[in-house]
């Protein structure tokens, strides 16, 4: 992630390293025939914001209007995994946020004891509300060995209750459960994988009740993936169960090579960087407000990775920041991009997305190691010179400007990102017109 922050990119390689993939391409479409941006009357400003490549990737099976949210087990846990964490994981997200709204304040940091008699509090008030539905369960949760009938099996130490029975808890507090496999004959951790198996694999999955399959690259014996990841797509399609399908291929650099396939986005098919670092340590409050800035703008699937029953208060209000998460859910669907740059090493970077209501968002990010000022100007953003925007801060939640004309000026400090969004003030006024 060039200079977000050395210790994220050491933490990107980290992950490259053990777990062989840095990124996902999400192919979970309902059917679209045409992007919904280029069917309005909002149509892309100048040629920046490309969606030519949408939907070639899709399959059809009704899901991903929207990039999904939730959380995965693996950048916090690792294989230490077990049905404990994955209920308490649930459980203690809400209290957390039951805390917060109920006291005006931050709780404190630590662990709370899940209270089963405002369960219904908590789901209503909670994260969930805020579209983290998914709890997604990573590699480490199978045996290493199929049993006698060729079926992929739980650990029996981690996972004693099964599958089934952890999906029919989480079900239970109105959320969803992810699984996780591999396109290969093993996964990362040398569990066995499902490759040559993929229909009594994603039936399997069915029957168990889960929502979610995260498929990933490891000993995949050279094929390639144009042959290995179609046949688990055909195969949840014929499940007889909506299951979301998110691939894995290794990639490095993931903002910027994100970035490039920003063609292929859209309602029912994201791109998807990898999982939120938020929380997880070796950054700064600033390059985690970052982080979540630019995600929720390509709109790459928000998945918390920490342990989310010990945030601290800084962690919390980044996940829960309802603007920025606005950003990212908006119906629109197309991916922000990185539109200009400039300075030493190209450090100083704009980035912007259409949105709904003919909308722009514009995220200005610092990644050299002084504070500066980046300036946006409306032709890099592919706006007339003559447009008059009102300009909100999505991290202050307040407006900044309400006529800027020609282009926006901010200080950001080091290695941090200033989200806005810029609207029309003239009713005949409108992006890229």
């Amino acid at each position: 992630m060039a200079k977000i922050a050395g210790n994220l990119a050491l933490k990107c390689l980290h992950i490259l390293v053990l777990y062989v993939y840095v990124t996902s391409v999400v192919l979970a479409a309902r059917v679209l025939p045409v992007h919904p941006y280029l069917q309005s009357n909002e149509k892309p400003i100048s040629n920046i914001f490309d969606t030519s490549k949408y939907g070639i990737l899709q399959i059809k099976n009704g899901l991903a209007d929207t990039p999904q949210m939730g959380w995965n087990s693996w950048n916090f846990f690792a294989c230490n995994i077990n049905e404990t964490v994955i209920k308490e994981t649930e459980c203690f997200r809400h209290t957390w946020i039951f805390s917060s709204l109920w006291k005006h304040k931050y709780a404190p940091q630590g662990s709370f004891i899940c209270n089963f008699n405002y369960t219904d509090a908590l789901i209503s008030t909670g994260l969930a509300k805020l579209g983290y539905i998914y709890v997604n369960i990573d590699d480490c949760w199978s045996g290493t060995k199929r049993n006698s009938k060729g079926q992929l099996v739980h650990d029996p130490k981690t996972f004693p209750s099964g599958i089934k029975a952890l999906a029919d808890y989480v079900h239970s507090k109105g959320l969803k459960l992810g699984i996780y496999s591999d396109a290969g004959v093993f996964t990362c951790q040398v569990r066995a994988g499902s490759l040559y198996h993929e229909y009594d694999d994603a039936a399997l999955f069915a029957s168990w009740g889960v929502d979610y399959l995260k498929y990933d690259n490891c000993f995949n014996l050279g094929i390639k993936p144009e042959k290995r990841y179609p046949p688990m797509r055909d195969a949840l399609n014929a499940s007889g169960r909506a299951i979301f399908y998110s691939i894995c291929e290794c990639m490095t650099a993931i903002a910027d090579i994100n970035d490039k396939w920003a063609p292929y986005a859209g309602p029912g098919g994201w791109n998807d960087p990898d999982m939120l670092e938020v929380g997880n340590g070796g950054m700064t409050y600033l390059e985690y407000r970052a982080h979540f800035s630019i995600w929720a703008l390509m709109k790459a699937p928000l998945l918390v990775g920490c342990d989310v029953r010990n945030m601290t208060a800084e962690t919390f209000e980044i996940l829960s920041n309802e603007e920025v998460i606005a950003v990212n859910q908006d119906r629109l669907g197309v991916q922000g991009r990185k539109v200009y740059v400039y300075g030493n090493d190209n450090c100083y970077q704009i980035w912007a997305g259409p949105l709904s209501g003919n909308r722009l968002t514009v995220a200005l990010w610092n990644r050299c190691s002084k504070p500066a000022t980046i300036t946006a100007k409306w032709d890099a953003l592919g706006l007339d010179s003559s447009i008059t925007v009102s300009v909100r801060d999505l991290w202050k939640h307040k407006f900044v400007s309400a006529n800027s004309v020609g282009s926006f000026s901010a200080n950001v400090d080091s290695h941090s990102c200033e989200m806005y969004i810029f609207t029309p003030q003239t009713e005949t006024a409108s992006f890229g017109h």
